[in-house]
């Protein structure tokens, strides 16, 4: 996935509501950006850290700018995190597409945002006429508080466990079903739960895992002019 034009560099000030984030450009303008990322953002919301932002193309948007990446340090050196969660079904589709992801190769088809279980859309459908048709969840990872391990969630997530609790549902009629947990840290070797900040979706995942869910997880390349699936790495659960 490349970015449409070229990002632009800035300040952040502060991050608030969620959704909103203040940064300083570098031509000395303070303004309000978007931030596509309902979750805590541990360890990337620090005054004064260097972010870039992208420009939406939508004239009418309220917030043009959108924050997209995060210089951070998890102990081995400044690395660009992305924090954009609008991201990760795309690029685990594209690198499906592409063959990028061997443990899910070999669908003729592939759909978005289908139905299935209780009102539930499920991110990407893999479908074959020879095979059963495979559910994947996608799940962004930027969390990292021992270098080199990236962890899931970074808050609570009673929607992500409802997700699982749908998906062994699935495995359960016939179905396959992945979770795939994808890490826009470029640094990490593995991707691990994070059972302090939520044990329930530490007992929804083994529940799943029992009852068949697979669990991969995929690494990405971050750059300011895009950003990839370089890879699988261990999900350790």
């Amino acid at each position: 996935m490349q970015f449409p034009s070229p990002l632009m560099p800035a300040r952040l000030l502060r991050r608030y509501k969620r959704f909103l984030a203040d940064v300083l450009l570098e031509d000395g303008t303070e303004t309000t950006v978007h931030v596509a990322n309902p979750g805590a953002m541990l360890g990337l919301t620090a005054e004064g850290s260097r972010v870039w932002l992208s420009r939406s193309s939508n004239p009418t948007r309220k917030l043009p700018l959108s924050w997209e990446l995060v210089e951070a340090n998890f102990g081995q050196g400044p690395e660009l995190v992305g924090v954009n969660t609008m991201h990760p079904n795309a690029l685990v589709a594209e690198a499906i597409a592409q063959g990028r992801v061997p443990a899910l190769a070999g669908y003729a088809r592939q759909r978005r945002e289908v139905k299935y279980g209780v009102n539930s859309r499920i991110d990407i459908l893999l479908e074959d006429d020879a095979r059963d048709p495979c559910l994947v969840e996608v799940k962004n990872v930027h969390l990292m508080r021992t270098p080199g391990q990236a962890e899931f969630p970074d808050c609570v997530t009673a929607r992500g466990a409802k997700h699982l609790v749908e998906l062994a549902a699935q495995v359960a009629d016939g179905r396959r079903a992945v979770m795939v947990y994808l890490s826009q840290i470029g640094s990490a070797c593995d991707i691990r739960l994070a059972r302090d900040l939520d044990p329930a979706y530490g007992a929804a995942f083994d529940a799943a895992h029992a009852a068949g869910v697979e669990a991969i997880g995929l690494v990405c390349h971050v750059d300011t002019h895009g950003i990839r699936v370089a890879g699988q790495i261990p999900m350790k659960g």
